[in-house]
């Protein structure tokens, strides 16, 4: 497994992550605060799009909205 790292704002979380997502390769996104410690943690597996997401994205939503700034943490097959 490959990790990548990101640091962002809250408000650009959501549009990072579905960039991410539409690669195709990322097999779990973590979101940490600014202190290291992890907000949510989502395992994505491979074929899920679409309607399958939306949980995700509200979930993400509620967390990021409590958040200034995050890191976005990308495990992705080699």
């Amino acid at each position: 497994m490959k990790k990548e790292e990101f640091k962002v704002s809250g408000q650009e979380v959501l549009k990072k992550i579905k960039a991410l997502v539409k690669e195709g390769n990322v097999r779990r996104i973590i979101i940490q605060n600014e202190k290291g410690n992890t907000l949510i943690e989502i395992p994505l597996t491979i074929g899920v799009v679409g309607a399958a997401l939306l949980p995700v994205w509200a979930a993400i939503g509620t967390v990021v909205a409590l958040v200034a700034n995050c890191t976005i943490i990308v495990e992705k097959r080699d």
